[in-house]
């Protein structure tokens, strides 16, 4: 199938987001930061990639942009619980700088199967 690089800095969820896109069928790759999700970039180019929004250094919307500036139309989704503001106000910035889909924490297997299933079929 694709190959998914999934970036978020909970070891926990990141293992749930890979262990369902493995059940899927798709290779994954996995980042800890927005670090190691542009390095991983700079060597390969992934079918998509999923990143958390609020990360600890590089966040998610930061890597998203210096991403398009490495691979022009790499399809991002963009994933986020929030934090201090709701996850709402930093999802729909992400969507309006690019990201293909956004998905709010926590969402379903089957709601974040649908959303790279989409994606992955856009051109």
């Amino acid at each position: 199938m694709s190959r998914i690089l999934v970036t978020e800095d909970d070891d926990a969820y990141r293992k749930v987001l890979r262990t369902v896109l493995d059940r899927a069928g798709h290779e994954v790759v996995e980042a800890r930061d927005g670090t190691e999700a542009l390095a991983y970039v700079k060597r390969e180019s992934p079918d998509l990639i999923v990143t958390d929004i609020l990360m600890p250094g590089c966040d998610g919307i930061e890597t998203m942009l210096a991403v398009r500036q490495l691979r022009p139309g790499m399809r991002v989704i963009e994933i986020s619980g929030g934090g201090r503001i709701h996850p709402a106000d930093f999802l729909h910035m992400a969507s309006k700088l690019g990201a293909r889909r956004t998905l709010a924490k926590p969402f379903s297997n089957a709601e974040f199967l649908e959303a790279v299933a989409k994606v992955l079929a856009e051109p």
